[in-house]
């Protein structure tokens, strides 16, 4: 299938390791333009390094884009350095603290929506004046699965990613009428590398292999998913490319959950 994005330009924000790099790959797989960026040099460039050696176009990108000066930067010098900005994936993100909702300060929660949901607006607000000139332009927010299930713990990660699907769905509606596409793709429990540093140490604690941890993490907190495993960077990829792509073209507003199944709601 040809999905119409050779010589794209896309930036991934947080996209140097985990879920993101995975997109950011995807893209370069596709022959996009691809800037990655991220907060820390070394594994920025390690990743662009790899990706150049596929033979990708990669210009890597180090800024914080929970910043307004690193959000705009980041678009700015995307569109210097290619031209233009056909694609943006808001991947930079992560849970704060595991607590519960009594143990959580107010700078807790502000952390986790300034990295959650006001990345997004920032970087967003910069790429949509390009977008808009251009008539055409896809923008898809990473979410979570928590956004639509929440857990009882980690309230303020759940509630800020329930703000950005509501955001998305927002925008989504305000930029349609200028060619602009606006889609949320929500991951439930991937094995990124965080995920599986977690499974070595609780695998040491408990005694028994990182297999044999997924299983028991699974049974303890993502009993639902009825595929009985944890998701893969890359099938999260795959639905990233595909509503970025010509063939997605009538598809704005959504949510695409990959979670194996596990949100019990339709």
């Amino acid at each position: 299938m040809d999905l119409g994005l050779k010589g794209k330009t896309v930036l991934v924000t947080g996209s140097s390791k985990g879920i993101g790099r995975s997109i950011a790959f995807a893209f370069v797989r596709e022959g996009c333009n691809v800037v990655i960026n991220g907060r820390h040099r070394n594994e920025l460039e390690a990743t662009a390094a790899e990706m150049r050696s596929a033979g990708g176009s990669v210009h890597p990108l180090v800024a914080d884009v929970t910043e307004s000066e690193g959000a705009k930067r980041t678009v700015d010098e995307t569109v210097a350095h290619f031209g233009a900005i056909h694609v943006l994936v808001n991947n930079a993100g992560g849970v704060g603290r595991f607590a519960a909702f009594d143990d959580l300060t107010d700078d807790e929660w502000l952390d986790v929506f300034k990295l959650n949901v006001l990345s997004a607006v920032r970087a967003t607000r910069a790429a949509l004046p390009h977008m808009q000139k251009q008539r055409w332009g896809r923008i898809i927010n990473i979410s979570s699965e928590s956004g639509t299930q929440p857990d009882p713990l980690m309230p303020h990660y759940n509630a800020s990613k329930s703000a950005l699907n509501s955001l998305t769905k927002s925008l989504s509606k305000a930029y349609g009428k200028d060619g602009i596409l606006i889609n949320t793709v929500s991951p439930a429990f991937i094995r990124t590398p965080i995920v599986e540093q977690l499974f070595e140490q609780q695998a040491k604690a408990r005694g028994v292999s990182p297999d044999q941890m997924e299983q028991i993490l699974l049974r303890e907190f993502r009993p639902n998913i009825v595929l009985g495993r944890a998701g893969r960077s890359d099938e999260t990829a795959g639905v990233v490319v595909f509503l970025a792509s010509e063939q997605a073209s009538f598809i704005t507003g959504s949510n695409y959950r990959v979670d194996g199944g596990s949100v019990a709601s339709l």
